[in-house]
């Protein structure tokens, strides 16, 4: 994989770790981030992912590890950090008894912004995110997807070089997380450098870099395309006639990592480049009784976690 210089990045961390107690919440993590990209944290709850975030802002102290953003050393330089990143969490957090306008003001007087500039700035932010409408309109009283929109011009009302997404759209619909990853891109397209936590398969793909987390440990990084090329070869789909019995057959068998029912066929991620494994899974499906069709099929980002995942598991026990 091709690594940016660290000219080029907007974050550094090194053996990033947090213990809280006897648990290890994050453990001994590298990051390279590169600028005016939109970088994805993916991995299930627990995984260490707001936590990481949190250290990279400076509102968490890490255990161990050294961490540059923005060329400052975090979070000895937090404070000077503050007023060049945005933060957004993963549930609604502005005040729902102000309008749209009054959080945008509210957030400008915290990032101490001139009111001249405080007033164009949420002008422009005004019409930007659709709200010219409902500019009186308590925040309150919106839908999920227009809280969201809200919460993300908060975000960036002081047009922050880095913005930290935490897992921003768990709580809205299909519709509207298309159209606020649109405004993600049109963000990085500005020169605004973005790390996005998520666990949805389709959010992490848009990203330019991911990073897979699992009990705080990274198990993969790389574009979406190196991490799927890595499998190739790896994933098979499987059409027979009772998919239910030929899941069932194929659980277990050696070399086997997954086996997913899609619709009427089965997805079936093998554990590495071996050639016989085709052939068992061929032999098990036969001992079973079923006829199927097996062909090599392109690999996603949901079998890169799969088998990222098993292999963390099985450094864990080794």
């Amino acid at each position: 994989m091709n690594a940016p210089g660290d000219a080029d990045l907007a974050i550094r961390a090194h053996g990033l770790t947090k213990r809280f107690g006897t648990l290890v919440a994050v453990d001994h993590v590298d990051l390279a981030v590169p600028r005016r990209n939109v970088y994805g944290f993916l991995g299930p709850n627990g995984s260490g992912k707001s936590t990481t975030i949190r250290m990279l802002c400076g509102l968490l102290t890490p255990s161990e590890g050294e961490i540059d953003v923005l060329g400052l050393s975090v979070p000895a330089q937090a404070e000077q950090l503050r007023t060049r990143i945005g933060y957004m969490t993963q549930k609604f957090s502005l005040f729902e008894d102000l309008t749209v306008r009054e959080n945008l003001e509210f957030l400008a007087d915290v990032q101490t912004l001139p009111r001249a500039r405080a007033k164009r700035r949420i002008d422009e932010l005004v019409e930007q995110y659709h709200f010219a409408d409902r500019q009186r309109q308590l925040a309150g009283t919106m839908s999920g997807g227009q809280k969201q929109r809200l919460a993300l011009a908060c975000a960036v009302i002081n047009e922050p070089e880095l913005l930290f997404l935490d897992e921003p759209t768990s709580a809205v619909d299909p519709e509207s997380r298309r159209d606020f990853w649109e405004k993600l891109f049109e963000l990085a397209d500005a020169g605004t450098t973005l790390l996005v936590s998520t666990h949805y398969m389709d959010e992490a793909e848009r990203c330019h870099r991911i990073a897979i987390l699992d009990r705080g440990v990274l198990v993969a990084d790389g574009t979406p395309d190196e991490l799927t090329g890595e499998l190739a070869g790896r994933t098979l789909l499987v059409a027979a006639a009772d998919p239910r019995r030929a899941q069932r057959a194929l659980v277990g068998v050696d070399g086997v990592l997954s086996v997913a029912q899609i619709g009427n066929s089965l997805r079936v991620l093998i554990a590495d480049g071996r050639g016989d494994a085709r052939q068992r899974v061929a032999d098990a499906l036969a001992r079973a009784g079923q006829k199927a069709d097996i062909e090599e099929t392109a690999p996603n980002l949901e079998d890169v976690f799969v088998s990222a995942t098993h292999d963390g598991e099985q450094e864990r026990a080794a």
